[in-house]
């Protein structure tokens, strides 16, 4: 009798073992959002320092991939993403129009700045935008533009054209990397040459050169060089399995004051990348 027992319960032991587990108290797996976003919010460090926020607030995980921002609103129009940290108004102002995305929100900002070698071969110091352009152009001084379609290089290439009339393309003096903006300093201080970048890079560059980056901040402070960052979130009408209501409480967060006191509290070197602004 007690063999019989033992061979029967040796037999119901596995489905026991799998109706005890179940009726165990399971925690609830993380909710995770995917965000595209620009190569400056990565490489600055700022969402390593956001992301950890965002999660204790809301449960929800964050995901990121980091790209230029003409990729990162392909990735939303292809519904590879559930919502945007982009900065190229004009693009995202169309994205949205073409039913790609909304709720597009102001974030922060901080500006672009043109940099280049100390010694300052085109004497462009503290021109503004459009003589800067017009002298490197004239003197043929090496130009490193990032050449991937990004916000920045939307921007540069709208400066060119409003300076100059014309991108500088084809002249041997203008290099294009496709990389993303750290590689392209990098390219620019290898060829002793000049670079347009968003101010938070840089700083994320000169503490990399602890405090004595090879270029310079020569060229900044024009109205021109503001540089906007919004939250947009995928169209859920377009893209039917997208996480609207995470991404909803990522841009809520975002705007929120916590969000906000955290975007204005990210320091390098002592100094703030980015400047939360979306209250105006």
């Amino acid at each position: 009798m007690k063999q019989q027992f033992a061979r029967q319960f040796k037999i119901l032991l596995p489905a026991l073992i799998i109706v005890f587990i179940a009726a165990l108290p399971m925690k609830a797996a993380s909710s995770q959002l995917l965000l595209a976003t620009t190569t400056s919010t990565d490489n600055t460090g700022l969402l390593d320092y956001l992301a950890p926020m965002f999660t204790k607030s809301t449960g929800i995980e964050l995901k990121w991939v980091a790209t230029g921002t003409g990729k990162a609103l392909k990735l939303g129009e292809n519904c590879d993403c559930d919502v945007l940290m982009v900065h190229a108004p004009p693009a995202e102002k169309k994205y949205v129009e073409a039913g790609f995305g909304v709720n597009r929100r102001q974030i922060m900002f901080n500006d672009f700045v043109i940099i280049g070698p100390d010694s300052d071969p085109a004497g462009i110091k503290k021109q503004e935008i459009c003589s800067a352009l017009q002298n490197i152009s004239e003197k043929k001084e090496p130009f490193v533009s990032r050449g991937d379609n990004s916000g920045t290089n939307k921007k540069e290439m709208f400066l060119w054209k409003q300076c100059s009339g014309q991108l500088p393309e084809k002249q041997e003096w203008y290099l294009q990397t496709g990389q993303g903006m750290l590689a392209t300093i990098n390219v620019a201080a290898e060829r002793n040459g000049y670079t347009m970048t968003d101010r938070g890079t840089y700083i994320k560059f000169e503490a990399n050169s602890k405090g004595n980056p090879p270029l310079r901040i020569v060229v900044e402070g024009d109205e021109s060089l503001l540089n906007q960052y919004s939250v947009i979130e995928v169209n859920p009408a377009h893209c039917s399995k997208v996480q609207n209501e995470l991404a909803r409480q990522f841009g809520d967060w975002l705007v929120s004051k916590e969000g906000q006191e955290a975007i204005n509290q990210f320091r390098l070197l002592d100094k703030q990348l980015f400047t939360a602004n979306a209250s105006q």
